[in-house]
């Protein structure tokens, strides 16, 4: 459970008045030696009270005259530095609501000015605005295209951009010239032969006497077949397979 904010103001009743201040004083005691001993500084605090005819000083009458001594061995301007009065002190609060209250027009005049932008894009007319709502319009329009603008120029910075373009590879090369001509000549060359053998195959199977020959080199009839230049397989594979 949050503790209620205590509203800054003169305690017009004297006993609730009486108990805030022995309460506050007592912790303001207990806040001023923690802040000696975990810093490890000279300080004094001097409280004078109507409810008190001698004033409460801590640490002890001794220790607050060693600290006003060497308060006084200071320059005049670094005593009165930071010293404030009640007068001081109250201007110094003016000072401060007023800059806070000038900052809390402004915002509610942009979120003002912001609506009626709204309110025009959705399609009403100006017809009803006064000069000085038409200058803060123009002036919020243009500090939205400066925002606007600038976000555009980060996105470009940080895109990445396009991967190179692939080309694909060539087609494959066909030959011209006479270059096909030799090839479709090897063709041609290849074909005729097959088709020779195929004929003297068929002239020996019709007449097998004629094409007979006697091998001198060997024991027994061997009958020698033409177009055999390398191998008999090689040979029958291009007469009836081509």
């Amino acid at each position: 459970m949050t503790r209620k904010k205590v509203k800054l103001a003169f305690i017009t009743n004297d006993s609730a008045r009486k108990a805030t201040f022995k309460k506050r004083k007592k912790g303001l005691m207990k806040k001023v030696s923690e802040l000696s001993i975990l810093c490890g500084i000279d300080i004094c605090a001097i409280l004078y009270s109507p409810y008190e005819s001698q004033p409460e000083v801590w640490p002890d009458n001794r220790g607050v005259h060693r600290v006003l001594a060497q308060f006084k061995r200071m320059p005049e301007m670094e005593q009165s530095k930071k010293m404030v009065n009640q007068e001081s002190f109250i201007r110094q609060r003016i000072t401060k609501a007023s800059e806070q209250l000038k900052k809390q027009h402004k915002e509610n005049r942009e979120k003002e000015i912001t609506r009626i932008m709204y309110q025009c894009l959705m399609g009403e007319g100006l017809q009803n605005l006064m000069m000085p709502d038409l200058n803060d319009l123009g002036w919020l329009l243009n500090q939205n295209l400066k925002e606007i603008n600038k976000r555009i120029d980060e996105l470009e910075k940080t895109t990445t951009p396009p991967p190179p373009q692939q080309f694909a590879p060539p087609p494959p090369h066909i030959p011209t010239g006479n270059l096909y001509m030799l090839e479709q000549k090897s063709t041609v060359d290849l074909t005729m032969d097959a088709m020779e053998r195929l004929q003297w195959f068929t002239d020996w199977t019709n007449n097998p006497s004629d094409h007979q020959q006697m091998n001198s080199f060997g024991h027994g009839d061997e009958m020698m077949l033409p177009f055999c230049e390398n191998n008999h397989n090689t040979m029958w594979s291009n007469a009836f397979f081509l």
